[in-house]
């Protein structure tokens, strides 16, 4: 599985400023709307259902909000840099500016473990962060995202 196979270039974007997690949520959710045509509404419910398990801001300033929906056809994602990091209650207490959403089947099971495994290693990749965190341009961004794992797993 590679992130060029679940993120496409539509779905990578720079967000100025962002008020709350409720409306990044519906700012991945609209995106995910644009690139995949998923419901934005089923998906911003999807995202707010999984976060009320627990949160997904994972630390060092990165969030990886996930759904499992009915609609979705196949693993997608969408990816966000925040220029003002947004508190997010996350596990470290530090507010978040990277944002990886991911969109996964109901019946997903292993490929989404696998998927949100894989965007999980690349976001904990303190150079690729780095470079994602020094870049405001989304064709850059979507580089920086999928060559990374591309040529890690080669």
């Amino acid at each position: 599985m590679e992130l060029s196979k679940i993120l496409d270039p539509q779905a990578v974007r720079v967000v100025s400023q962002m008020t709350s997690k409720k409306r990044l949520f519906q700012e991945v959710g609209e995106i995910a709307s644009q690139a995949y045509k998923l419901n934005a509404l089923v998906a911003i419910d999807g995202l707010q259902e999984r976060e009320s398990l627990g949160p997904t801001g994972v630390g060092h300033g990165i969030a990886l909000p996930h759904a499992r929906l009915e609609e979705v056809q196949g693993i997608v994602g969408v990816f966000l840099r925040l220029e003002k990091p947004l508190d997010y209650d996350s596990v470290d207490r530090q507010p978040v500016d990277l944002v990886f959403g991911l969109f996964a089947p109901k019946e997903s099971g292993v490929d989404h473990l696998k998927a949100l495994a894989l965007v999980s290693r690349t976001m904990r990749d303190a150079g690729i962060c780095a470079k994602l965190r020094a870049n405001t341009d989304p064709a850059k961004l979507y580089a920086i995202l999928t060559e990374s794992r591309s040529s890690a797993a080669a």
